[in-house]
């Protein structure tokens, strides 16, 4: 069976609602992960949107969550490191944790991907999305996505 990546706020290639963007309270959405293969190690979740003007624009980035995690709880906090060990890296605004969706115009697309490892990644907090998407390759045993939709209002 594959690995999935759910939410509860929104489903596959439907509408992000307002509250997990810039437009309002720009907290995470609730993510739940299912089917994780039994010989992962960790697991990573990058949000991206590959519709932003000046290329992919990094919204979220996360990694050595436990495998047993069952997912992530709506507005998750801004922290370097977590109490169960994961460690938050660097969105492409520079900041730890979420930045929600809020393109400059026109509807923008972004992909949460949920990454089951064979190891947990030798990075310290604040690594970027290439930084660690390194040091995955070769570890990855499986990959889901969940993409929703953007547009601000009147733009």
């Amino acid at each position: 069976m594959a690995m999935t990546l759910t939410s509860r706020a929104f489903v596959h290639e439907d509408d992000i609602p307002e509250r997990h963007t810039c437009d309002d309270a720009d907290v995470s959405p609730p993510l739940t992960f299912g089917d994780v293969p039994k010989t992962a190690g960790s697991l990573a979740l990058v949000c991206d949107d590959p519709d932003a003007p000046a290329g992919v624009w990094d919204h979220f980035v996360l990694y050595n969550l436990s495998p047993a995690t069952p997912g992530l709880p709506e507005g998750l906090h801004s922290a370097e490191r977590y109490p169960d060990g994961s460690l938050s890296g660097r969105n492409s605004w520079g900041r730890y944790g979420y930045g929600g969706p809020c393109p400059p115009r026109g509807v923008h697309r972004y992909y949460f991907t949920l990454y089951a490892l064979d190891a947990m990644l030798d990075l310290a907090p604040g690594a970027t999305k290439a930084e660690l998407l390194r040091a995955a390759k070769g570890h990855i045993l499986a990959s889901a996505t969940l993409m929703g939709r953007y547009r601000r209002k009147g733009r």
